[in-house]
């Protein structure tokens, strides 16, 4: 057995951050090389849930980084300690989870103590912590969207810690859309739709995460019907993640759109540059990285997409810090993140970028965004500017206020609340301001660019 060398393995590392987009998880810091021997590396993971996780979606990411790194044919396997210190198949009853039975499948990092609340998931987060304290009766069913990443599903699962370590017994059924669809499937294939909805019909909880994969399955779309009739009528919980809300899901039965609007519907946005803040702190607290204070900037500042992706960057930096022994600073930060030898201030959205394109979009002065006027056709836009501001710039309240006729915090403040909740309401209003964010950041990275000429 031929031991990896650390240089090699160290290029392999820089390859797959450099590669692995949205593929690298927090735990690839603990992976250690165990033997590269005729073209085959074998990489230890830490249990059997990682394992499973990098033989689905990781073997290739690595596969192609060692070919990468050593220009020759190679394949990487994977390993648990267990696997890799016995060389045999007897499972190592130390590798399983100790959870009990209720909680088994719950991420134990996605608990309602390391999830960071700001005003881009404050409703949802409320929501799933009164539901966690009172199922079935504070808001039945839960209806929860937003784009991918911004922390739906570590709610669900934050649910499901609060449940079971009140009741121990609680049946909770955690699952994917996709999965709910395929056990149906096997169901009907194999004769057992008694069974099926025997399991379904009597959980104390039922979470689905991406509800949407119900779509054009009119098969599984009326069995999923009498499922929630059967657990509403019974005052058993039921909670529903979606991208996007009831109403805008195509394809999906109109007595469903009606009964996930039933209880309470909660959108879930990107987090805004104070929270994005606060969730690297966080993250990186809870894995033991230190990171400076103009690392954690940078990042927040570079990353606002969602929070999938922040995790993503965080880990990036530690592993290349961690294989090339080199303490974690801006410079390594930017290597990490592939955005070195880029001026920083260009990268970011500037007020200035957000008053021209509020001005287009709603035909007004600058001198009126920053009057003192007070008419809806100038007190909209101006609040649709502070909005913005908050949503895609590191500025404090006092600082967007100044912009715009030195208004205070607390004027910014209810703006923002003000806009945020009639986006909300009105979903015209929420497809502007997508479109707005879109151009703003267009214009930012159209200005790095050099000139045709």
């Amino acid at each position: 057995m031929a031991p990896v060398d650390r240089t090699l393995w160290q290029k392999i590392i820089e390859q797959v951050v450099s590669t692995g987009g949205n593929l690298i998880l927090p735990w690839f810091t603990q992976l250690e090389p165990i033997s590269l021997d005729h073209g085959l590396l074998e990489i230890q993971v830490p249990s059997p849930r990682e394992l499973e996780y990098c033989q689905r979606h990781a073997a290739r990411l690595f596969t192609e980084a060692a070919q990468a790194a050593t220009g020759r044919l190679i394949s990487a396997v994977f390993l648990t300690a267990a696997t890799a210190a016995e060389d045999d198949d007897t499972p190592n009853p130390a590798d399983a989870v100790a959870l009990p039975p209720a909680a088994r499948g719950l991420l134990p990092d996605y608990t309602f103590e390391s999830f960071v609340t700001g005003a881009c998931n404050r409703l949802a987060h409320a929501a799933c912590v009164a539901v966690g304290e009172n199922p079935g009766k504070a808001y039945n069913p839960l209806f929860i969207h937003g784009s991918s990443g911004l922390g739906k599903t570590h709610l669900l699962h934050a649910v499901g810690h609060r449940l079971a370590a009140a009741n121990p017994d609680i049946s909770i059924l955690l699952l994917s859309c996709e999965t709910f669809v395929n056990h149906f499937i096997d169901a009907v294939e194999r004769g057992q739709l008694h069974e099926f909805r025997y399991r379904y019909r009597h959980a104390d909880v039922l979470v689905i995460d991406d509800v949407q994969f119900l779509t054009d399955r009119e098969q599984t779309q009326e069995e999923f019907f009498h499922t929630f009739n059967t657990l509403y009528q019974a005052q058993k919980q039921i909670i529903l993640t979606s991208d996007r809300g009831p109403s805008e899901i195509q394809g999906l039965e109109e007595r469903l759109i009606s009964r996930f609007n039933w209880g309470l519907v909660a959108r879930m946005d990107r987090p805004c540059y104070e929270t994005r803040v606060a969730i690297i702190r966080r993250k990186a607290r809870l894995r033991n990285i230190e990171l400076p204070e103009d690392v954690v900037c940078f990042i927040a500042g570079s990353i606002d997409s969602n929070i999938r992706e922040l995790e993503g960057a965080i880990t990036k930096v530690a592993i290349l810090a961690q294989v090339n022994e080199r303490r974690i600073d801006l410079s390594l930060a930017e290597e990490a993140l592939g955005i070195r030898d880029v001026d920083p201030s260009r990268r970011e959205v500037t007020m200035d970028g957000i008053i021209k394109a509020v001005m287009a979009r709603y035909n007004v002065r600058q001198s009126d965004l920053q009057s003192k006027r007070r008419s809806r056709s100038v007190a909209f836009p101006r609040q649709v500017c502070m909005y913005l501001a908050r949503t895609l710039t590191r500025h404090s309240l006092e600082e967007i206020g100044g912009y715009l006729g030195g208004r205070d915090h607390t004027t910014v403040l209810h703006a923002y609340r003000t806009i945020d909740t009639q986006a909300t309401e009105n979903k015209e209003l929420h497809v502007t301001l997508d479109l707005l964010a879109q151009e703003i950041r267009a214009s930012v990275t159209s200005a790095d660019k050099p000139a045709v000429r």
